[in-house]
């Protein structure tokens, strides 16, 4: 029947190829984040513990693997099996046959890495967690190299794609002052979490530049949005210019897998014919039989049947969308499908920086050497080049950078600062330096201290990239024992 073949989209097979091997790489760097990280910050003796979260745990609420029991082994095993099954989808091997094969294995990652999320607490609180979820369920129903790409999972996915960029563009419209003066990105490049390799020099660029960079991304996300959805080659060309400018924020900072995310969605509204002209070398053909192929009725029927549920889904972010009350990366259901997406409505304009020292002196007073931590992604060292880690996510140092902006008091940081007076291997393994070489500090103490980017002058007269002020001790001298202070 006629209607039957519209669901079918052989004109994107490349679409198909980049949105399901991409995704699956970011679930892969995921699960390998989380085991290099969570024991440290969540497992049984972490900064914050699974096992004492479950047990105030509401299993109808957040679903999870770890509702019975949580363990660093079983952790570990999730990971594992999240990785080994996104290696597989990368290399394209479940692609090959049947449409359920991968279907499974997405879902499996989706089960898998929420299981993970939802008992992270304040380390997995960002919305690049959601979005991959949402995008992994999603790409499930892409079916195989057996069957033509679903035209209405497709769509989905651009719909994702418009959420996630006209979002954002919304909240800064609704958000600071200076997103509507032009000036954000006066200030955006040297106070962004964690700043990259390129950031100064992004950061000292003109302030005519800088004014033409909002611009530019108010018409990336609040404009070229709509276009996503027009008919070939416009789509193609909306889609073309996202990438272009989330190309750009990779190059300027490190924001996890949110930028990478949002180029391998945007290749949804990219049409094969469109991507052979762009890249001649690439065939038009992407799989066997390619054009001949349909979908079987049963297949038909699943990714219908989950493109219904997240069209119905989709009338709470449509209309958070359209309110003044716009809420930023939040979700609506507890399978976290069909979220709210959005970033920086308003942009700090000074960079805090909380400084951890430990000494080995017996007295922590001004006579003591003071010796500072040094951390793998956020700014310490003033001669030191940031930098890239995304789509890597370093989880404590992006919680680093929130301190200064809600409060340096926060029990997951005070357990940080008990576990370096430990000497706690785990915990030193996510610091770049620990310069006590495994030997436990008699003291700790943070400094609260006033960050810049060195001008071209500054860093050709001394060689350092930041210029820092300290501002005020934020924590005072503690000890495991002590009469200054106690971590308890």
């Amino acid at each position: 029947m006629d209607w039957v073949s519209w669901f079918d989209a052989p004109d994107y097979e490349f679409a198909r190829l980049v949105l399901q091997r991409g995704i699956a790489a970011l679930y892969f760097v995921a699960f390998l984040s989380s085991l290099n990280q969570f024991p440290a910050l969540l497992g049984e003796h972490g900064l914050l513990p699974v096992p004492r979260y479950l047990e105030r745990f509401s299993v109808l609420r957040r679903p999870t693997l770890f509702r019975w029991r949580y363990s660093d082994r079983l952790l570990r095993l999730v990971c594992a099996l999240g990785l080994v099954i996104s290696a597989l989808l990368v290399a394209g091997l479940p692609q090959v046959g049947p449409p359920w094969v991968p279907l499974l294995a997405f879902l499996a990652l989706w089960l898998l890495y929420m299981s993970i999320s939802n008992v992270g607490q304040t380390f997995y609180g960002f919305g690049w967690e959601m979005l991959l979820l949402e995008a992994g369920f999603t790409v499930a129903f892409l079916g195989s190299d057996q069957t033509e790409p679903p035209r209405t999972v497709l769509l989905l996915l651009v719909w994702l794609v418009f959420r996630l960029e006209f979002g954002a563009g919304m909240i800064k419209i609704r958000g600071g002052r200076e997103w509507r003066d032009l000036t954000a990105l006066y200030y955006h490049h040297e106070t962004q979490p964690m700043p990259g390799p390129l950031s100064r020099q992004a950061h000292l660029l003109p302030k005519p530049f800088h004014r033409l960079e909002v611009l530019g991304n108010h018409f990336a996300q609040l404009v070229v949005p709509f276009f996503l959805f027009a008919p070939q080659p416009l789509g193609s060309a909306a889609a073309g210019i996202i990438i272009f400018t989330q190309l750009w924020l990779v190059a300027s900072g490190n924001f996890a897998w949110l930028n990478w995310m949002a180029i391998v969605l945007a290749f949804a509204a990219v049409s094969d014919p469109v991507a052979h002209a762009v890249l001649p070398f690439l065939p038009l053909d992407w799989a066997p039989g390619a054009g001949s192929r349909g979908n079987p009725p049963y297949w038909l029927a699943i990714f219908l049947a989950a493109t219904l549920l997240l069209v119905v889904l989709s009338y709470w972010p449509l209309r958070n969308l359209v309110s003044k009350g716009q809420l930023m990366n939040a979700s609506f259901n507890r399978w976290q499908l069909v979220n709210t997406y959005g970033a920086f409505g308003t942009v700090t304009r000074h960079r805090i920086e909380i400084v951890v020292e430990g000494t080995l002196d017996a007295e922590p007073d001004d006579a003591a050497a003071w010796r500072e931590y040094g951390f793998k992604g956020k700014p310490g060292d003033v001669r030191r080049l940031p930098r890239q880690w995304a789509p890597y996510h370093l989880r404590l140092d992006w919680l680093m950078w929130f301190l200064p902006l809600r409060t340096v008091h926060e029990g997951w940081f005070y357990a940080f600062l008990g576990k370096l007076l430990e000497a706690d291997p785990r915990t030193l393994r996510l610091l770049r330096e620990d310069p006590f070489d495994g030997e436990p500090p008699r003291w700790v103490r943070v400094n609260s201290y006033l960050y810049r980017f060195a001008t071209r002058s500054e860093f050709r007269e001394t060689g350092e990239r930041w210029v820092r002020t300290l501002l005020y001790e934020a924590i005072p001298p503690l000890s495991l024992r002590g009469t200054h202070g106690r971590i308890r």
